[in-house]
């Protein structure tokens, strides 16, 4: 029995959608689509795959916000090509974690669909307190 929970554990970990960050891939803020003063809002842009072949339904978006700014979530944009194929937001935890599932694929009767099979982009929008403190 251990040995099948640590195969199914090692599977889920294997399996959920692999989100890599290159070190090309940086920030940028914009502080023109948040009213408030001290809150700018941070893009990153990450890619990930989801085989097609996988047995898990769900995908998974998941990272941490530094200096979260209170009551703002986590917009997550996926694309592939190109062109929108999902948006969603999620509440940022007090510790600054997120994560946001969804669904990879499902079944009909016999028939699985594939709803998410190969690469995407990923445009996480997070809302963060901007550093007053400037030195000079």
């Amino acid at each position: 029995m251990k040995l099948l929970i640590g195969a199914i554990f090692g599977l889920s970990i294997l399996l959920l959608p692999s989100i890599t960050l290159s070190t090309s891939q940086g920030s940028e803020w914009n502080s023109k689509l948040v009213p408030e003063e001290n809150v700018v809002l941070e893009k990153n842009i990450v890619y990930m795959h989801i085989p097609g072949d996988s047995p898990l339904p769900f995908g998974c978006v998941w990272g941490t916000v530094q200096n979260a700014a209170p009551g703002y979530p986590v917009v997550i944009q996926i694309y592939k090509d190109g062109k929108p194929v999902y948006f969603a937001q999620t509440n940022v935890k007090d510790d600054g974690s997120y994560e946001h599932y969804f669904r990879v694929k499902s079944v009909e009767g016999d028939k699985v669909i594939h709803i998410f099979e190969g690469d995407y982009t990923v445009d996480i929008y997070k809302s963060v307190i901007k550093n007053t403190s400037a030195t000079t």
